[in-house]
């Protein structure tokens, strides 16, 4: 009898304890088309390096920024090399693309080098960029971020949103949507300035 009544009161603790969680778990809403991109501040994964990013650092270009569960699962694999495949378009086009996870530096580091990822990952392990974006505890019980994509246009608005990705054609989807020709020609480079007449006569 004592052990039934333990057992009880046991469950009762955990439903209570699963309840005032809720809301620390809950999504957060996503932004909608139209608004203003929340700024962020962070490192980013390069091959190797790890250097501090800001979105106002790329002002004036349009962002693909997405965001995943983990590094080197299936879904998220397939993502990233749909990404990768696609990457000589979105760079001739002049787009940024940025992945976005709770992983580690190091975790990033494994991902990228695996399998020859040409685009940064983004550190956020606090969550707080993926909250700013409603991304945050897509997996509730694991805390790992929902899959989502914005497109961010160079004024920094949110210009697309993706709330349901298809990983294996995502990158290609956004390429179709932004119509992004299938071999663009990269913008040429801005001429030099003409130089100034010494004012020397002969």
């Amino acid at each position: 009898m004592k052990k039934m009544i333990a057992g009880t009161i046991i469950i009762i603790a955990l439903v209570v304890v699963f309840l005032a969680m809720r809301p620390r778990l809950a999504r957060a809403e996503l932004l909608k088309e139209g608004q203003v991109a929340p700024a962020f501040s962070t490192h980013m994964v390069q091959g190797e390096q790890v250097t501090p990013i800001s979105l106002t650092d790329l002002h004036g270009r349009t962002v693909i920024l997405y965001f995943y569960p983990k590094d080197d699962t299936p879904g998220c694999t397939k993502e990233a090399c749909s990404f990768r495949d696609g990457f000589a378009r979105f760079q001739a086009a002049g787009l940024v693309v940025l992945g976005c996870s709770i992983d580690s530096s190091e975790s990033h580091k494994a991902f990228i080098k695996k399998y020859n990822i040409p685009f940064p990952l983004l550190l956020d392990p606090d969550k707080t960029i993926a909250t700013e974006y409603g991304a945050a505890n897509g997996i509730p019980v694991l805390g790992l971020d929902r899959r989502i994509t914005y497109v961010i246009n160079p004024d920094g608005i949110i210009q697309k949103v993706y709330p349901k990705v298809d990983p294996s054609v995502h990158s290609t989807e956004i390429l179709a949507d932004l119509k992004i020709p299938e071999n663009p020609v990269p913008a040429p480079a801005a001429a030099a300035p003409a130089e100034e007449p010494s004012g020397e006569q002969n």
